[in-house]
């Protein structure tokens, strides 16, 4: 994997970084705000899918704590230039097996859980790498009963035996759910009201799954709705990193 020449001094993208991440700052402030909700109780992930590990770790020194990836080929070579930073590294994209072993080297959360032999590859490589490996229900708003979404995802009447698979198998943690804004379906534009639904499913998992309390919903373009529904944790791409060469 080869890096595009990037013109940027790294100073001059430390302050760009830092601009973005303070209007995005100021965004979730004031969602929270308006939903009644503290601050604290949302969480900026970064995902950084595309962009070189110089980027993470400017990332890491002004402040940001979680980052994504979506591409193992990607994430799996940063996540090892960067394995001295203090990370919680998120896996969101959609996984196949073939690439479970290397996924479970290096991420804490895969929010992209969406079928059961992905539970028990997953089980199997957290097992043998001696790690403890939290796992998102990706949910599809997109898909019928027993399909996947178009962008991965499980239907929300397959949520509860997912649930239960990853709560009862060795080496996982099940940490709650986690959703992308449908492009097809009934809540194709509806953004909030397919992250309010997320919410209620959420309330039903937790009671059988009481720990199990992180959503994970929104992205640059609609944080604010996905804040508004009650989101626990928000992944934040375009807007934190911008426009600029990217990994080739």
């Amino acid at each position: 994997m080869t890096e595009t020449t990037d013109p940027t001094a790294p100073g001059e993208r430390r302050d760009e970084l830092a601009s973005n991440l303070a209007a995005v700052e100021e965004r979730i402030s004031s969602a929270c705000a308006a939903a009644g909700r503290k601050r604290e109780e949302v969480t900026l992930i970064v995902v950084t899918k595309t962009y070189p590990a110089s980027d993470v770790r400017l990332l890491n020194e002004l402040g940001v704590r979680h980052v994504a990836e979506n591409k193992d080929q990607d994430a799996a070579p940063k996540a090892a230039a960067c394995s001295d930073l203090d990370l919680r590294w998120h896996f969101v994209g959609q996984l196949q097996t073939n690439k479970v072993r290397s996924v479970a080297s290096y991420a804490d959360i895969v929010q992209s859980v969406d079928r059961l032999k992905l539970v028990s590859s997953l089980s199997a490589a957290a097992a043998k790498a001696e790690r403890e490996l939290g796992c998102l229900i990706q949910v599809a708003f997109d898909a019928e009963s027993g399909e996947r979404g178009e962008r991965g995802g499980v239907a929300p009447d397959g949520i509860g035996e997912l649930a239960a698979a990853v709560a009862g198998a060795p080496g996982l943690r099940l940490d709650g759910l986690m959703t992308v804004a449908p492009l097809a379906g009934p809540y194709a534009g509806r953004q909030q009201a397919a992250f309010e639904r997320l919410m209620e499913f959420s309330s039903s998992l937790r009671v059988g799954h009481p720990a199990a309390n992180m959503v994970s919903a929104g992205m640059s373009a609609d944080l604010e709705e996905a804040v508004a529904a009650g989101a626990t944790h928000v992944r934040v791409g375009t807007a934190v990193l911008g426009d600029r060469p990217r990994l080739g």
